[in-house]
């Protein structure tokens, strides 16, 4: 089974989604990269993903670094390369027989180089769309498991409990009817 990868524009991103652009706008453009890490890697986490974000070096002039964090890969281009150039480059080079590489761009000269080099694309607006139903499905199954985790503790089984809230509910309707009575008698 091919390994999945995939290769997002870390500012094209930022861009595009809603709540980063306005982070982007605010020139809070380092709390911005963060908010867009931590989803992405909660998503690949989930997902079982292997994410790189490449970012321009631009909007942070003398930083030319590679490192990871939050289980991504996260990628600084050289001063002189765009994220673009980068991307092209390495999706080419990562694209193989064991790996299909996919890039999330909404560039649309990138993505016709993408497609060329076999491999696949995802649009800013589809990646967000993916991530906030990956955000979506992980806090519905933390529910799942709270409850789980809620009803392993329970001695009784699924028979057993509905059996005692039959009972409860029982016994409720007695007690309302002698405290009918009751008030009645007074």
């Amino acid at each position: 089974m091919k390994k999945n990868l995939l290769i997002v524009d870390g500012y094209n991103m930022i861009g595009a989604w809603p709540e980063l652009a306005v982070l982007k706008n605010q020139d809070r453009m380092e709390e911005a990269r963060e908010d867009l890490l931590t989803r992405l890697s909660n998503m690949a986490k989930y997902e079982g993903l292997e994410i790189i974000v490449v970012f321009d070096a631009q909007f942070v002039p003398g930083v030319t670094k590679s490192y990871q964090k939050y289980q991504l890969e996260v990628i600084f281009t050289e001063e002189g390369e765009t994220a673009d150039s980068y991307i092209e480059r390495i999706a080419g080079e990562m694209n193989t027989i064991l790996t299909q590489v996919t890039v999330a761009t909404s560039d649309l000269a990138e993505q016709w180089v993408i497609f060329s080099q076999g491999a696949l694309r995802t649009s800013a607006r589809e990646l967000y769309k993916s991530v906030k139903k990956t955000e979506k499905d992980i806090r519905q199954h933390q529910k799942e498991l709270h409850f789980e985790q809620y009803r392993r503790n329970s001695p009784w089984n699924e028979q057993q409990l509905s059996s005692l809230g039959e009972k409860l509910k029982e016994l409720s309707q007695k007690k309302e009817k002698l405290t009918k009575k009751m008030r009645k008698k007074e």
